[in-house]
């Protein structure tokens, strides 16, 4: 509910500030909000939110900075914000009670038309509360308990639009969420797990879009272990942990991959890869050859099997690949490789 007197308290519950605090320490809140809630990090559809919630933000942030350059010393004591929460809280109470009277008021023709006119509307007055809610914008975070849920009055355009946001306790701290990147949560129906899915694998590649690779590989975790099989679940994962040097992950990544995608050769492909940056050169070689006998019109993929073998010292295997990379127009380069493997010794047959 807006109010005319400025409320430093909820201005710092926005700003998740604490008093007392002066211009620098709102600046540096200003700053670490706008990196969370900008429009350019939102979620595909979020966008809008995002603006309204950023703008309420900026919005408390001017005020605060405005506050502390006229106080002493550049600093708002505790005790100011006590007192501005006070006064705003009497406001509010007030307009409590006049919104209580003109309920009561409504509720009094209510009855009266019930009394006379009982056929007059056919819809329900119930409302429902929730208490428990997620953030579409950042699914990490888990399920939390919603604690507060306010309303920032913006003047903008000379029509007064209402933001509604809320106060969410999550395990690792209390967020401040807009009301329209929240979700709540019904204990009572269970999550389907192709919503899960989506969920964190829309916010998996967002983190991808941004460099973020290992904040995507923890929110492509939960995805697959809402849905063990899901190929693109899976090949985002691997391509997360790989970008992110965490080889060892990403090897067991492209594995579960293989296991429910074999019969394609991008998760071989893939594999052979991973394994020769982790220095693996005969687990590489294998997956190489499952990827050329699975893609077996794929001249690059016959050139990396006779690259790997040439590394294993394998003449007439690598002979053998690359001579078909080569039947099949790879470039200048797969001459250099076979010239390089007849200058092998031939193995000698025993």
């Amino acid at each position: 509910m807006p109010t005319s007197v400025l409320d430093i308290e909820q201005h710092l519950l926005l700003l998740e500030l604490e008093a007392p605090f002066n211009k620098r320490d709102v600046q540096l809140a200003r700053r670490r909000m706008a990196k969370r809630w900008h429009p350019d990090v939102a979620p595909q559809g979020r966008q809008y939110e995002h603006e309204r919630h950023l703008k309420a933000i900026n919005e408390a942030a001017d005020q605060l900075e405005r506050l502390a350059e006229g106080s002493r010393g550049g600093q708002v004591s505790r005790n100011a914000v006590k007192v501005s929460a006070a006064a705003a809280r009497r406001e509010r109470e007030e307009a409590g009670r006049r919104a209580y009277e003109a309920e009561q008021r409504a509720r009094a023709h209510a009855h009266e038309r019930a009394t006379h006119d009982p056929f007059g509307s056919r819809v329900p007055d119930h409302s429902v509360v929730h208490r428990y809610a997620r953030c579409i914008s950042y699914p990490e975070w888990g399920v939390g308990t919603v604690t507060g849920i306010y309303f920032s009055q913006d003047n903008g355009d000379d029509a007064i639009e209402v933001q509604q946001w809320a106060r969410v306790k999550f395990s690792h701290g209390v967020r401040t969420v807009p009301a329209g990147s929240m979700k709540f949560v019904d204990f009572s129906k269970p999550d389907p797990g192709a919503e899960r899915v989506e969920r964190f694998l829309v916010a998996a590649q967002r983190a991808m879009a941004e460099g973020e690779y290992e904040l995507a590989a923890r929110r492509l975790i939960y995805a697959r272990d809402a849905d063990p099989r899901n190929v693109a679940v899976l090949r985002l994962m691997t391509l997360a942990f790989w970008n992110a040097g965490k080889l060892d992950e990403a090897g067991r990544a492209v594995r579960d991959w293989a296991r429910v995608d074999g019969r394609r050769p991008a998760a071989h492909r893939f594999a052979a890869r991973i394994y020769e940056d982790m220095g693996a050169f005969d687990l590489a070689e294998e997956a190489a050859e499952r990827a050329a006998k699975r893609g077996p019109s794929d001249a690059s993929a016959w050139e990396r099997l006779g690259r790997l073998r040439l590394h294993l010292l394998d003449r007439e295997g690598a002979l053998a690949a690359l001579r078909r990379a080569l039947s099949l127009g790879a470039g200048g380069e797969v001459k250099d490789l076979i010239a390089q493997a007849l200058a092998l010794e031939p193995s000698v047959a025993r």
